[in-house]
């Protein structure tokens, strides 16, 4: 028989009989596995406390001596880099080349001598101060770089958009310099407060630079008469832009204002910045912060004498103002409340430097005292146009700029007329995307409530 049949066969015979043999034998088979299981068992439980006790196992300690490089080699290693130390400072109206060059720890004579020559390295000393300047320097506290940043003169933008950026090099024994202009960098910052006697107090608590505190006062003017109605308790969150050139916070400018919440004496006033360029301030339900008049010709100022009788302090008798004095620094700038067109430029009597604009609706505002005229009769002027600057000309004890609104020939209360006037509405075609963007200012601004005096980037 093949090997390969008889294998099978003797498998399959085996198989049968050891059932046979189970179904005989069965009782017995159950109790030997059963003993089987049990003898395992008890070994286990044997064997188990055999295992070593982990504290009475051998334990050895090992020293092994480390030497340290040799101090001269330290030393050595250490004379062999190549320090650059690095220093910042703003530049002050009275700087020299050298002068800057010292307080930013540089002893180089050459480049001074070479500041001074250059053309683009005198900018740095030239023109208007408060310049960032940042300088690296050798071992020895020569100059190996130096960047200057400064800001634009954007007249035509509220909010600064870029910066002038100078660099000189040095190569060996030479320098090099090279200039450009970059954009500024944006980052939101969201800030609250409250009002425990002023608001440019609260806002210094709460860390808000000045420039933002004012275009907060500048939305809600025609809501709030921040000299008068401000109450203790009051308080305000805001979301704003912090500016910075290269990673560094700039020193000049302020950014944009992008949404506020103020509450005064329990009503609650909301406003958001939406448009491209030329944009505006709206409510949260869409309706325009802004009216057809500003409620005053400067940015937020002190009023020194209100629309009311006053004793004139050079006639020396009581008379009807018939305006309203804001007390400000000569130069401040002077802005039309309105759109319209220059009637009158020039000086007029007690009034001295002046401006007349007429406006739709036969009103008329005036502008007096002006230490100079920025627009010529006949011009068209929008509302916010630079018209001057503030100073004393005319029957002035002091600079300040007076300020009439007229009606039909007629002086009126400004802040009544500013409060008033009618409001620019915004563009039904807009309203879509400005929901959107409400319900995420409204939550931003929440989230700033709860960070009171503590200022804090949006995520």
């Amino acid at each position: 028989m093949p090997l390969g049949t008889a294998l099978p066969e003797f498998a399959a015979d085996l198989l049968a009989r050891l059932g046979r043999w189970t179904r005989t034998h069965h009782r017995g088979l159950a109790l030997s596995t059963l003993l089987g299981l049990a003898g395992f068992g008890v070994t286990a439980f044997g064997i188990a406390p055999l295992a070593p006790d982990a504290a009475q196992l051998p334990q050895r300690l090992l020293l092994e001596p480390i030497v340290p490089p040799s101090l001269d080699g330290q030393l050595e290693a250490l004379a062999g880099l190549r320090l650059q130390l690095s220093r910042g400072e703003v530049t002050r109206a009275s700087d020299t080349a050298d002068s800057l060059l010292r307080r930013l720890g540089v002893e180089d004579a050459a480049a001074a001598q070479w500041m001074r020559s250059d053309a683009l390295a005198r900018r740095i000393i030239e023109g208007r101060p408060g310049k960032l300047v940042q300088a690296q320097v050798d071992a020895q506290g020569r100059l190996l770089s130096l960047v200057a940043r400064f800001p634009v003169d954007e007249a035509d933008s509220p909010v600064p958009q870029s910066f002038h950026r100078f660099e000189i090099t040095r190569q060996g024994d030479s320098f090099s310099s090279r200039a450009e202009q970059r954009p500024l960098e944006r980052l939101p910052r969201l800030a609250s407060g409250h009002i425990d006697s002023s608001l440019f107090a609260a806002t210094d608590e709460a860390n808000i630079p000045d420039g933002v505190a004012v275009q907060m006062a500048e939305v809600f003017s025609t809501d709030i008469d921040f000299r008068r109605e401000l109450r203790k308790g009051d308080r305000f969150s805001l979301i704003y832009e912090s500016l910075s050139a290269d990673g560094e916070p700039v020193p000049w400018g302020n950014g944009r204002l992008l949404a506020a919440e103020f509450v005064n004496n329990g009503k609650t006033y909301q406003a958001a910045w939406f448009g491209e360029g030329r944009g505006g301030y709206y409510d949260l339900n869409g309706q325009s912060k802004r009216r057809a008049f500003l409620s005053s010709p400067l940015a937020f100022s002190r009023v020194t004498s209100g629309f009311a009788m006053r004793f004139h302090p050079i006639h020396k008798t009581w008379r009807a103002h018939l305006g309203t004095d804001y007390g400000a620094p000569t130069g401040t700038p002077v802005r039309s409340v309105g759109d319209g067109s220059v009637v009158f430029s020039g000086w007029q009597n007690g009034y001295g430097n002046v401006v007349r604009i007429q406006h739709s609706g036969g009103r008329e505002t005036v502008y007096a005292h002006l230490s100079r005229l920025d627009v010529r009769k006949g011009q068209r002027v929008g509302q916010g146009d630079r018209l001057g600057a503030v100073g004393a000309t005319g029957w002035a004890t002091g600079p300040h700029l007076h300020f009439e609104f007229l009606v039909g020939g007629k002086h009126q209360d400004p802040q009544i007329i500013a409060k008033a006037s009618e409001v620019i509405e915004l563009d039904p075609s807009q309203r879509g995307r400005f929901a959107s963007i409400a319900q995420e200012v409204s939550h931003q601004l929440a989230l700033a409530t709860r960070i009171d005096g503590h200022p804090g980037q949006v995520e």
